[in-house]
């Protein structure tokens, strides 16, 4: 089906890890690496990245530039890059949802423009909207020193409140636009409450009982019938 032409009247934004992909991306990214590049495992840096979650206030963004700089930093740009690359084009039709491909394939068909809004980094995020054909993605930014991978973050961490921030933003871009948004999280209610047409998807017991009660309706999109791939 041919996209619709004519303005631009609604945002499709999709959070990623959890809902778009079966699981956390990040950490399958992490792990690949490591099989790439034995000589940096070494379990000492994640126990230390793990008691500083643990005991300074449970900040998810340190927690993730701990473990890029334990294990990736210093690593050369191109090698980043070939591993990103290798990553992204590695994910087959079992890491994603396929109630994703349907919704994506939805409103890409309505014409919407598709944002991907997700915490997970820019080291491969960006790779992994374009092979789904996102119009945009917004995503957690990691700093570089040269052509050396740093590891801090360059940006705040894309969650919970800050994604609500991004929304914001995205509807101040676009001030005449529905905006549609698609998430998994209990942390994902706060921007999906701030939406014309919020939808939780693949959420834990604890997520959908609050979405209830905010009146966020829920779906699975697990198991669905695979509409073909995107």
């Amino acid at each position: 089906m041919a996209a619709a032409t004519g303005p631009l009247r609604r945002l499709a934004v999709f959070d990623l890890d959890g809902t778009v992909t079966q699981r956390d991306t990040f950490v399958g990214y992490l792990q690949g690496w490591l099989r790439r590049h034995p000589r940096r495992r070494r379990w000492w840096p994640a126990a230390h990245a793990a008691l500083r979650f643990l005991c300074l206030g449970r900040d998810r963004g340190r927690l993730k530039s701990d473990l890029l700089q334990a294990y990736m930093g210093g690593a050369a740009r191109a090698e980043v890059d070939a591993w990103s690359e290798e990553f992204v084009a590695g994910l087959g039709d079992a890491d994603f949802c396929p109630g994703a491909f349907e919704a994506i394939a939805r409103h890409r068909a309505d014409g919407d423009r598709l944002v991907l809004l997700s915490a997970s980094v820019d080291l491969y995020v960006p790779r992994l909207a374009g092979r789904l054909g996102f119009d945009e993605v917004i995503c957690t930014g990691i700093a570089w020193q040269g052509d050396r991978l740093d590891g801090r973050l360059m940006t705040p961490n894309r969650r919970g409140e800050e994604k609500r921030r991004c929304l914001a933003e995205l509807r101040a871009r676009h001030p005449d636009c529905q905006i549609a948004a698609y998430a998994n999280a209990a942390s994902d209610l706060a921007h999906l409450a701030a939406v014309d047409e919020p939808l939780l998807v693949n959420g834990s017991r604890r997520a959908r009982r609050r979405a209830r009660h905010a009146g966020i309706p829920a779906a699975d999109w697990r198991n669905k019938p695979a509409a073909g791939p995107v």
